[in-house]
């Protein structure tokens, strides 16, 4: 390389302390904060993890509608996506539509190549879908582990992998079992906290049976769902679980969320798959409130 290419570089750095050109501004390290105007407590705009459906890297990012947005994670032209697929985000949250910008993002589930397409694509994004369906492949082709041996299985305990959870008058459904709901505040060490919000010395929920559509004319069949109901707890107590804060970062208000909360608005037509219809083992049938 030239000694009139490294002439032309601007240097950032100084042996006075000082910026050799006057002109270029000092650049500072800022340190990571929560928006105060941000309806998200996050401290990264996305949490990042692979599609169950094809390996594919998905960001997922609160949304206003109540639901995680599962976004591609590069920014796309706009002419290239459909108007019912575009998104933007703002203050760490994802907004459906355009902002006006020439660039936005895409749900996820519009390119990924294990998924059927309604609507025809635009070129670019079937370009997209070809290249996201590469490593899906490999993984399909992947040598299969062992088979498992052969014989009756255990019975598996009546334990739901998501229960559906009565908390501050709204029913939710968890992602992961009771007992293992963590805690998602951020510690000093910028790691996630290790307790669970079901504390030993704090008051448990209790498994009930109750009407799956209670108070309203039923569109499914008429059937009874197991539920863990929390709302006979004191409504501090509940607002931790609704917050998945452990006893410890539940005093601690400035402690900033590492990811998402678990939680999701419970609907019997979307998630009629996770209605448990019988109690955990152990567990005696409580009588349904009045």
């Amino acid at each position: 390389m030239s000694a009139g290419i490294f002439a032309a570089m601007p240097s950032t750095h100084a042996r006075s302390g000082r910026l050799r050109d006057s002109r270029s501004p000092r650049h500072r390290h800022r340190a990571l904060c929560v928006a105060t105007d941000s309806p998200s407590h996050l401290l990264r705009t996305a949490q990042g993890g692979p599609c169950a459906d094809c390996g594919n890297q998905v960001h997922r990012y609160p949304s206003v509608e109540h639901q995680p947005a599962r976004l591609h994670p590069h920014e796309l032209p706009t002419a290239a996506v459909p108007e019912a697929h575009r998104w933007h985000i703002g203050a760490g949250v994802a907004y459906p539509a355009g902002d006006g910008s020439p660039w936005c993002r895409i749900t996820h589930r519009a390119p990924c190549p294990a998924h059927d397409t309604p609507e025809p694509l635009t070129q670019h994004l079937v370009r997209l879908r070809q290249h996201l369906a590469l490593p899906t492949r490999r993984l399909l082709d992947a040598p299969p582990g062992q088979d498992a041996p052969a014989g009756p299985r255990p019975l598996q305990p009546c334990l739901p992998a998501r229960p559906v959870v009565d908390l501050l008058g709204s029913r939710y459904l968890s992602a992961q079992p009771i007992a293992e709901i963590r805690c998602i505040a951020r510690t000093r060490r910028h790691t996630r906290c290790l307790n669970r919000v079901l504390a030993l010395r704090k008051p448990h929920g209790t498994w009930r049976l109750t009407t799956l559509l209670p108070g309203r004319t039923p569109v499914l069949p008429a059937a009874e769902i197991a539920v863990y109901d929390l709302e006979h707890l004191a409504h501090a107590e509940q607002h931790r679980w609704r917050a998945q804060r452990c006893p410890t970062h539940a005093l601690i208000t400035e402690a900033a969320d590492m990811v998402p909360e678990g939680w999701q608005i419970f609907d019997p037509l979307l998630h009629h798959q996770h209605i448990a219809t019988r109690l955990p083992a152990g567990q005696a049938r409580q009588r349904e409130r009045a």
